[in-house]
């Protein structure tokens, strides 16, 4: 069965030349013109990824982004015309897994929506329980949850699917490029610091003293990797 891609964005030309691309690259594709109906057609349709433009009328792209990202794990895809490090960092922070700069080449579009699809399918045969146990602290991977004795913590969405990779990998040392290229997407344009910033975070969350880590370790000179304590 065809995979359902989809589309938002108010611009008709833009949004038509996508359809059209994605159809001739054998996807279902269903689209929206604004934030609202962009979520009406998410409810309805379930897509397997959106493609979601960043500037829209009656809700923005950012608040759908936000809103999908607490009801689904689906792959988004953020598109815009702003080529701002600020507006890239707030949609990833917001859950989305990748971001498009108009113009862009539908080639290439298409590229990162089968990366996209690999790796969601990759993640699926690597999967671990589906809560894995750290002690006094629970990472629900099914719920997207960390719990400590048995209470929900708070989540930063980029973090968790940071520490989920890391779960799924244990013993495997990782750099800073490969996480980023991983949980942040292949063509992602951060910093390597941003790795260092999410790990710092996961820390004070799971481990009870941060500063000497029992499951997140820094491998000098490398980058990171997750080993449970012998």
């Amino acid at each position: 069965m065809a995979r359902t891609i989809l589309v938002v964005d108010d611009e008709p030309t833009i949004r038509e030349a996508l359809v059209d691309a994605l159809e001739a690259d054998g996807f279902r594709v269903v689209a929206a013109a604004d934030g609202r109906e962009a979520l009406a057609r998410f409810r309805g349709e379930r897509p397997d990824l959106v493609l979601l433009d960043l500037m829209l009328p009656e809700l923005s792209g950012i608040e759908v982004c936000r809103i999908i990202r607490a009801e689904s794990a689906v792959p988004i895809v953020m598109l815009t015309a702003k080529d701002s490090e600020v507006d890239k960092v707030v949609g990833l922070e917001l859950g989305a897994d990748d971001y498009v700069t108009k113009p862009f080449s539908l080639r290439e579009l298409s590229a990162r929506i089968r990366a996209l699809f690999r790796r969601s399918e990759q993640v699926a045969v690597e999967a671990p329980p589906a809560v894995v146990d750290l002690g006094r602290v629970q990472v629900d991977l099914a719920g997207h949850r960390l719990l400590r004795d048995g209470e929900a913590l708070p989540v930063k969405p980029k973090a968790f699917e940071l520490l989920a990779f890391l779960l799924r990998h244990p013993g495997q040392v990782f750099t800073r490029d490969q996480l980023l290229e991983h949980v942040w997407g292949y063509d992602y344009a951060g910093e390597t610091r941003t790795v260092d910033v999410h790990v710092h975070w996961l820390r004070g969350q799971i481990e009870e003293q941060p500063g000497a880590p029992r499951f997140l370790h820094t491998v000098r000179g490398v980058g990171y990797v997750f080993r449970r304590p012998a």
